[in-house]
């Protein structure tokens, strides 16, 4: 029974997606929902699966297509052998392993007459995908040539565009690599410019003392763990329930704009930033008013770790009313956070540092933290801001305070 795959149905918000990777070919067996391919949209990866056990007999879009909502994609045959291999890949057996070689690749393959058995693939079980092909051709173009050689050759690399260039491959060459930008890593580029073009972005800054934070922690995870089935306790849901509470009591840092209207939201849905291989991800916890300290740090963990998988799906980032961005991770002393739209503001953390305060006329080591503000000047106004930004500090300084909302 022949099958048309289609692309998924995307959401309103997204226009279309990129067929990003092949990991069946056509003629190759493939079990009922196993992963034949990945399209890509501005926000995630959605993965497509087989519907029934079977072959794919031919591929409509190949790597790099742009597909648009419930588009065929691919021609599926139900109950057939995969031995059953159409004429298409029989012709491309000649260059090399063509179960193994992707769409787009085997086509950079034929058009430069290069030889598959000799690249290797990176690709899911070995396959070869077209970055494989770019960096074989772009190596094999840098290599020392023999001295009877031209001192410069112009070889063909394939770049984003699929363009040649000259590459030249003296010994100590500087090598250059170009591959093309994922639609996820081009609609952040797009959407932080936009941000910083429509938007009157300032920033705030304050610094916070987060030694009652970690005494607290310290006195408590291992009880914390052991009670909550091996959910560890973090600094991040702190900062998640003290950004809940101030803003409550400043709803304009929790309103986005709306063209000429300014939306207030009753709810808390903060984004945590996560970053991915694939760019930076803002899912969303919702309704964190609601939450305890356990299921935030439970679910900003199942975040991180569907982020590094692939496995966060658009629901999980659509909405949110503030974001909680944390450069400490990676050793960040301080940073300005650009606003992610439509919200009108982010807070920034960053790492936590020992340094030398004043403390009731004695100097005192304590472990402090730089915190920023980034807000819409045309939303919130200043005096908002670091108030806003106060509460936050006051609130982790004093735990205890979150517990009797004082």
């Amino acid at each position: 029974m022949s099958i048309e795959i289609k692309a998924p149905t995307f959401p309103e918000s997204v226009a279309d997606g990129t067929v990003a990777t092949w990991h069946k070919q056509p003629g190759e067996a493939v079990s009922a929902d196993e992963l034949i391919v990945d399209i890509e949209t501005d926000k995630v990866v959605l993965e497509v699966v087989a519907p029934a056990d079977g072959v794919i007999t031919e591929i409509i879009k190949g790597e790099g297509d742009t597909v648009l909502s419930d588009e065929v994609i691919a021609k599926f045959e139900a109950g057939a052998a995969g031995a059953a291999a159409p004429a298409a890949q029989a012709s491309a057996a000649s260059t090399g392993d063509a179960d193994k070689v992707g769409p787009a690749a085997r086509k950079l393959i034929e058009e430069n007459g290069l030889d598959a058995s000799q690249i290797s693939g990176t690709g899911k079980n070995g396959g070869i995908t077209k970055e494989d092909v770019v960096n074989y051709m772009a190596n094999k173009a840098a290599a020392p040539v023999a001295p009877v050689a031209a001192a410069s050759v112009a070889a063909p690399v394939v770049a984003a565009v699929a363009a040649p260039a000259t590459v030249n491959v003296d010994v100590g060459a500087r090598v250059e690599k170009r591959v093309p930008m994922t639609r996820l890593r081009a609609t952040i580029a797009k959407r932080l410019v936009e941000a910083q073009q429509n938007a009157a972005m300032l920033t705030t800054y304050n610094e916070v003392n987060m030694k009652p934070v970690m005494d607290l922690r310290k006195q408590y995870k291992d009880l914390f763990e052991k009670t909550h089935n091996g959910t560890r306790l973090g600094f991040m849901s702190f900062f998640v329930k003290a950004a809940t509470e101030a803003l409550k009591r400043f709803p304009a840092v929790n309103a986005s704009i709306d063209g000429n209207d300014m939306v207030y939201h009753g709810y808390q849905d903060i984004g945590v930033a996560v970053s991915t291989d694939r760019g930076l991800m803002v899912p969303v916890l919702r309704d964190t008013d609601q939450m305890g300290l356990a299921e935030v740090e439970a679910t900003i963990a199942d975040f991180g770790k569907r982020g590094r998988e692939g496995k966060l799906g658009i629901e999980d980032m659509q909405g949110g009313t503030f974001t909680i961005t944390n450069g400490g991770v990676f050793g960040s002393l301080m940073s300005t956070p650009i606003l992610n739209p439509p919200q009108t503001a982010i807070l920034g953390m960053h790492k936590i540092q020992e340094r030398p305060m004043a403390v009731n006329g004695q100097v005192v080591i304590l472990p402090m933290m730089y915190l920023a503000l980034s807000y819409d000047h045309r939303m919130i106004d200043g005096k908002e801001a670091v108030q806003f930004l106060v509460t936050i500090k006051d609130l982790l300084e004093d735990p205890a305070r979150m517990l009797l909302d004082v």
